[in-house]
């Protein structure tokens, strides 16, 4: 997905108007796509990444830059809490996944609606998030211009990448899909 189509999707979105950019390992990425949303002032980019650790995908949510190697999931996390960033579990029940392990992390929120996972994949997910008192967040994982904005998370925060990051950590946020994905 180029990041001219994310920002026309979220342009002519009716409701939608914010999205977290977490590619794989690298944040190269935010860099065009910021300098694209900066015409619209109702639209927001959250950069983040998305980093493979050995036990499984890290979001990090405000995240400009990547972590230091070694991508420990500990590194990562702790990566995280040092610059005020926000740690999610991607996709526990699914490949890369950390599954149950995820357990062992003082994560800030699990991904519990992914829209490339399976509906039994989200609800395992739903209910980890549930076991370890955290925010459920939505993610579409989209690869391809008809993928963003399938499902969604709804922050009670202002149009303001610190206040969103806040609004996770307090668990001001419900995950949601819209008709066109999957549902569980």
């Amino acid at each position: 997905m180029t990041p001219k189509a994310l920002v026309e999707k979220l342009v002519t979105h009716n409701s939608i108007k914010v999205a977290a950019v977490t590619d794989h390992n690298t944040v190269e990425g935010h860099k065009e796509i910021l300098k694209l949303a900066a015409a619209y002032p109702d639209i927001l980019i959250i950069p983040g990444v998305e980093i493979s650790t050995i036990e499984g995908d890290i979001l990090l949510l405000g995240a400009e830059e990547t972590p230091p190697t070694p991508w420990t999931t500990q590194n990562v996390v702790d990566f995280a809490k040092d610059n005020n960033y926000v740690s999610v579990v991607a996709h526990p029940y699914r490949e890369y996944g950390m599954g149950d392990t995820a357990r062992k992390y003082m994560v800030d929120a699990i991904e519990v609606i992914n829209g490339e996972s399976s509906p039994h994949a989200n609800k395992l997910a739903h209910e980890l998030a549930k076991s370890m008192q955290l925010p459920g967040l939505a993610g579409s994982d989209a690869h391809t211009p008809s993928e963003p904005l399938t499902v969604y998370t709804e922050i009670q925060a202002g149009l303001n990448v610190d206040e969103i990051l806040n609004a996770i950590k307090k668990g001001s946020v419900s995950a949601h899909t819209t008709a066109r994905s999957i549902h569980f």
